[in-house]
């Protein structure tokens, strides 16, 4: 990873780990008469991101986290979904699409429409990393992938 693969955010000081994926959710009312809001909100809403280092260990003043923020470097997440079984090739370059299934109670569900990538993104597939057709409730050949957005 360069740092050109990283962005510098604030985080909750109780949150604020390496390793923790998150979900940015983008701003909050509260956010608006904030002096750090421009380092806060630099992440797009709804995607998936990585704390990659802890920058320093001054809390700054948060108007939502009671402990304070601090800043951190965060990467793009890879996402865990599933793709045809003809499309899953390690390393290929693809247009993310979801499967057209409405089955919401299937047990795969989730994987398939994972939250914080969305039809049409740009991806490469890191990883193929298992068969999913037996558990496909609309009988689709899926493999479950791993991909960088």
């Amino acid at each position: 990873m360069t740092e050109s693969d990283t962005k510098i955010t604030l985080i909750g000081s109780r949150l604020a780990r390496e390793g923790l994926e998150f979900i940015f959710k983008g701003e909050m009312p509260e956010c608006k008469k904030c002096r750090l809001k421009n380092t806060c909100l630099n992440l797009e809403p709804g995607r998936r991101y990585r704390v990659e280092k802890i920058k320093s260990k001054d809390v700054h003043e948060c108007f939502l986290h009671d402990s304070g923020v601090l800043a951190v470097d965060v990467s793009k997440a890879p996402i865990l979904t599933t793709l045809e079984s003809r499309k899953a090739v390690d390393g290929a370059r693809i247009m993310y699409e979801p499967p057209k299934c409405g089955k919401r109670g299937c047990d795969i569900y989730e994987t398939c429409h994972p939250e914080g990538l969305s039809k049409g993104d740009k991806c490469k597939i890191v990883e193929v990393l298992e068969n999913l057709d037996s558990r496909c409730e609309a009988n689709y050949s899926l493999k479950k992938v791993k991909l960088s957005w």
